[in-house]
Order: structure tokens, then sequence, then C-alpha cells
């Protein structure tokens, strides 16, 4: 590789790296009021409809036991011709 393209190389590495802290430092040099607020969170009344959250498990209980049918199944392989 030559003394150009390395250093071409180099450089867009070092950009690349150093943009997500410039631009957090402009940001942040830029509106103090931003940075200084805590983040509220929502309101979570009620926010499940499943309490608990059972489909999911069920579901995965289900395939697991139609997969190890599957697979122990051992009829039905045979061959058809005489």
């Amino acid at each position: 590789m030559s003394f150009k393209k390395a250093s071409m190389v180099a450089m867009l590495a070092v950009s690349m790296a150093s943009t997500p802290v410039l631009a957090q430092t402009a940001a942040a040099s830029s509106s103090p009021a931003v940075t200084e607020s805590a983040r509220s969170g929502a309101a979570t009344d009620d926010a499940s409809a499943l309490n608990g959250g059972f489909l999911i498990p069920l579901l995965a209980i289900l395939a697991v036991i139609a997969g190890i049918y599957v697979a122990v199944d051992g009829g039905g392989d045979r061959p058809v011709s005489p």
C-alpha cells in the first residue's frame, strides 16, 4: 500500500472515530438546558393486557413439544415401491 493510500485511510479512520465525540461536545456546549434536564418515565397504568405474559411461553412450550413429536415419529418414511 502506498504512503498516500495509507495516510488517506488513517485520516478517514480518525475522522470517523472523532465525529460522534465532536457532535456530543457541540450539543452540550450549545444548549446546556437540554443536558441538565432529567428524563421522566411514562405512565404504566394498565400497560399490559396479558397481565403476566403467558402467551409467548405457552407458544414456546408447544413448539418444543411439536418438535420432539416430529423428531421421534418414525412412521410414514418407508418407500412405497416394491
